[in-house]
């Protein structure tokens, strides 16, 4: 089985890059594990001063994989919550991550991906990287993203990306703050050596403080994460097994539009 995501290790850095470029690196099963893993791997290592997470190829990652999405609209809603419960518990690890962390955004992000660029404390994307958040689109909502993506852009642009699942580019991105920064395809991997500049000057002891001040004062602490888990994963599992939610998702697996779907 082919590892879905590859881990390079340079020094004091390590680029985690989501590895299955085939399919614009969408989420399934074995990536969330393997991502979630890996992250845990990283925090335990004390030599490892930063991470920086991308994807192979053109795209950052599409967010939900179709076999996976498939699956998921035939399982029991028991079934559903596990599976968002570890989706949520991979968004929590990469936001609660004790190092810096940089979104290499090298291409789109949908969805889940979104959820992972507003997990990470420095975006920085490329000018022709466009973004959805599109589950209205299926009957859905961006559940266990929605804490990380509504800290990252506000409560007010939230409810209209939410309810839209509008694609928007990269411009846009940074003006609402899920980018911190824009630049040229060629120019990305200088722009992210920047930001690994100015970390390396800080104590790793301080800057995990100072990660940790800046989510608590948000009221962003770990424990009350797993409680809001727990109600996000509920909601997801609920709506995928409800008849908006199955119509929807069986519109999308086979290329046709939802009843609902007005042209214009």
């Amino acid at each position: 089985m082919t590892a879905t995501v590859a881990l390079a290790v340079r020094g004091a850095v390590a680029e985690v890059r989501l590895n299955r470029s085939g399919v614009h690196n969408a989420f399934d099963e074995q990536l969330i594990a393997e991502l979630t893993a890996t992250l845990q791997r990283l925090d335990a290592d004390p030599a490892v001063r930063a991470v920086v997470l991308t994807g192979e190829g053109a795209s950052f990652s599409a967010g939900a994989d179709l076999n996976w999405m498939r699956a998921m609209a035939q399982a029991s809603e028991a079934d559903n919550l596990a599976d968002s419960l570890k989706l949520a518990a991979l968004m929590r690890t990469l936001n609660y991550l004790g190092k810096p962390t940089i979104a290499r955004v090298n291409g789109a992000a949908y969805g889940g991906g979104v959820g992972l660029v507003a997990c990470c404390d420095v975006a920085i994307g490329v000018d022709g990287a466009k973004f959805s958040l599109s589950e209205v689109k299926l009957g859905l909502v961006p559940a266990v993203i929605s804490p990380y993506v509504i800290a990252a852009i506000g409560a007010r642009a939230a409810r209209r990306l939410f309810i839209t699942g509008e694609v928007f580019d990269a411009a846009e991105a940074r003006r609402i703050g899920l980018l911190h920064e824009t630049v040229a395809t060629g120019e990305l991997d200088a722009a992210v050596e920047r930001c690994l500049h100015w970390l390396a000057k800080g104590g790793p002891l301080a800057q995990a403080e100072a990660k940790r001040l800046a989510l608590s004062m948000a009221g962003m602490t770990p424990e009350h994460q797993q409680t809001v888990d727990a109600g996000t994963a509920a909601l997801i599992a609920r709506l995928r097994v409800s008849a908006e939610g199955q119509h929807g998702l069986g519109a999308f697996l086979d290329k046709r539009a939802p009843d609902w779907a007005r042209e214009g």
